[in-house]
Order: C-alpha cells, then structure tokens, then sequence
C-alpha cells in the first residue's frame, strides 16, 4: 500500500478557520449547543461534503460523514471526537479528532484508494462536561442512552436547558428524549479518536503518538459543603470551634494520604478538589469560617479503586463530623464508568508504527472521552494520543501539525487494508 500522505496544509487550514470564529481572549471558546460549537459543525460538514462524503445528523445535532466502501453492506470504520471547548480553552482539544478523520479520508481519495468498508467521521455534540453536568452528552444520545432528565440540566453560561439549546438550534430533543438513536454497536466495525495528550508523558517520552489501553471513569460530588459554625477568631478556644475549613483540611490530608497509599500499591487513581470557596458574603479576616464549599473529582481505570476510594470518603467525612462538629453535603453524585479498549486494535495500529519506524507508547488516559460510550458498547474501540506540549483545558494548548499528520497515517491504513 503506497502513496498515503496526509496533507499538513488541508489540516492546518481547519484549525486557522476554526481559530478564526472561536477567538475568546485568552484562549478559544465553542460552547456544547451554542454559537461556536453549531458554526464548527457547519465547517466539518462542508468540508465533508467537498470530499464526496455523505452527510447525516441525529436528533441530538451528532453529525456523520461517511466515505462509502466497496462493499456497502460491511459494517463501517468510525473515527471521530468533538469540537466543543471548555471556556478559554485551547484550539486542539477535540478538534484534532474531528480534523484527523477528515484528513486521512483525504488522504485515501488522493491516493484512489477505495476501502473496503465504508469509513464514517463522527462530530460528537457536547463531550466537555463543563457547560451540562454529565458526561459525554451527545455520544450517549447517539446511542439512544442520555437519560430524559439530562435534558433539564442548565448550561453553566445561560442557565437555560439542554432541551431549549437543542431546540434553538433546530435539533430533535423530544426524540432524544424518547431514545431515538441512529447508531447501532452491532454496525460498526471498529472505532478510533485521535486526541491531544491531556498530560507531558509523550512529550518527555519523544514519541509523536501513543495508543490507549484504558479510559478512567470517575465519580464526582460537584457541588460539595462543609458546614461548621461562625465564631470570633479571637475569641473561641479551639475545642470550642467548629471550622469549616480545618474540617475539609482533614478531609484533603485524609485523601491525599489514600492516594499515595494507592500510588504505592500501583493502583491508579487522581483525587482532585479544582474549587475551595468560603461564602464571600460571610466570611472575614477575623471570623471562623462556617462554611466551605468545594467539589471533587476522583478518577481510577479500576472499578475497584473507585470503590474503595468512595468508601474511604465516606467513612472520613463520618469521622470529621464527629471530631469538629461540622455537618458535610456532598450534593448530588455524578460519574462514568471505566472502559477498557481494544488489544486487538491497539496491537493493529501499534504495527503500523512500528512498519512507519514511528516511536509510539501504550498509555492510559485519566480523562474521559467520548471512546468510553463506544467501547460500553462493545464497539471495539481505541484512541491515539497526540504529543502536546502544553497539556489541554488552557488557551496555550500546542500540537504540532506533523504529529497529527503522523496519528491521521495511522488511521489511514488501518481502514485501508484490505
């Protein structure tokens, strides 16, 4: 198989086009269901469609390009990620999946190579959690399986429904609603997405890609309290307190402690509190602090470690409260599950690189990514991690344009072969 070269123009091209519309200093927003996200749709789908690929959407706004095969009867290939940010984030994240898949389909039309199966590009809507509390939105709406009740959680920006945002763009969330799906894990053949590394491991490794073995599930408490009682600071001895913010220091300290006992098992798992805030309308230099909110996030690729961490949890809040006097609200619980991905595809593609000369490593990934939903459903599955050298989430994202070219290869002559 000769003459599949990915062409670095097509690519860098999409990302300055994306970049262009999305610009939201410091970085680039494209919020799930809003003006940047439709507008980044509209963009794939036309150049999709000037391709010679099919253009389908769901109810849920997920849009499917596919390149037709020799044989239309077989189950497709199906690469893929979203176009949605995080609020100020980088240009790459996600879009780099979308954008990949679109250039090894160029890169097989170039070449005259027809595969045997067709290959689908999927533009998943709402993969970033930060805009609707729930994970991987429009990948499990394409399935049939987002629950009738997530279409009420409010966008963090508007405070407006999902249901509302889908219909103001012209979407179907009543049939979402009803389960409606327009995929079906029995008819497809494989999926694969491209991605940026979340983390430097590639970066430090000298290597332009890596193949993931295992998603993260999580569980999450993302509007957590602690509630204690104001006081003096000068004026209350310290048994007599009941501090907030000493409770959920406990608490920290107890989790931090867990996790290195995990670490030095070899379990693995990242315990994070991204937010940790007294009421500013209460709270003062000198007073005891009688309320902290916070949230956590706690990830592992083992059910298992999910579980025991979530045990420990509860058993350290019930101690806390009985030692300070304080009352924890966890609020409501919020997760995924973990996913395993396929050996057999990440045995593929690693003998691709290996036929290439192209350093690769075999890695877990800690986020969660749409890949998750396929592989639950039993879609074989794997993603291809990007060398970044700035990690994700941030406006100083960086991915170099060969590296994606380098991933997009490997895509192309793994739905190539015969």
């Amino acid at each position: 198989m000769t003459g599949l070269a990915i062409d670095p123009d097509f690519c860098a091209a999409l990302f300055a086009e994306l970049l262009g519309f999305s610009q939201d200093a410091p970085g680039v927003t494209r919020a799930a269901y809003g003006a940047g996200e439709e507008r980044a749709h509209a963009l794939m789908r036309a150049t999709g469609l000037a391709l010679g690929l099919t253009a389908e959407t769901d109810a849920a706004g997920n849009l499917f390009l596919t390149m037709a095969g020799r044989d239309p009867t077989l189950a497709p290939w199906m690469v893929g990620s979203h176009v949605d940010t995080v609020p100020h984030g980088g240009n790459f994240d996600g879009a780099a999946g979308v954008i990949g898949g679109l250039a090894a389909v160029e890169a097989l039309r170039r070449a005259g190579l027809v595969p045997a199966r067709p290959v689908t590009v999927a533009v998943f809507r709402a993969e970033e959690s930060v805009w609707f509390p729930a994970s991987y939105v429009g990948s499990r709406a394409a399935f049939g399986l987002l629950p009738p009740e997530v279409l009420d959680l409010p966008r963090a920006d508007t405070g407006r429904s999902l249901r509302d945002h889908m219909a103001d763009l012209g979407l179907r969330p009543e049939a979402v609603a009803r389960g409606e799906r327009l995929l079906d894990p029995a008819r497809i053949h494989g999926f694969v997405e491209m991605h940026i590394e979340q983390g430097p491991a590639l970066e430090a490794a000298g290597s332009p890609v890596g193949f993931v073995t295992a998603i993260s599930g999580s569980f999450r408490y993302r509007k957590a309290a602690c509630f204690g009682r104001y006081g003096h600071s000068g004026a209350v001895a310290r048994s007599a307190r009941s501090d907030a913010v000493f409770a959920l220091a406990d608490l920290i300290t107890g989790l931090d402690a867990l996790w290195g006992t995990l670490e030095a098992e070899g379990c693995p798992a990242t315990i994070t509190l991204g937010e940790v805030a007294t009421d500013p309308v209460q709270h003062a230099f000198a007073k005891i602090p009688g309320e902290v909110r916070f949230c956590l996030d706690v990830r592992s690729t083992e059910p298992a470690v999910l579980d025991r961490v979530e045990a420990a949890l509860a058993e350290r809040v019930a101690a806390i409260e009985a030692a300070r006097g304080v009352r924890f609200v966890l609020g409501e619980r919020t997760g995924s599950t973990p996913a395993r991905m396929s050996a057999a595809l990440v045995e593929a593609l690693s003998g691709h690189a290996r036929r290439l000369g192209m350093p690769f490593r075999t890695m877990a990934s800690g986020a969660g990514h749409d890949t998750a939903t396929l592989a639950g459903q039993g879609v074989p599955s794997t993603m291809i991690f990007i060398r970044n050298q700035n990690g994700s989430h941030n406006p100083d994202e960086a991915m170099r344009i060969e590296d994606l070219c380098a991933a997009a290869t490997l895509v192309a002559y793994l739905v190539a072969e015969a």
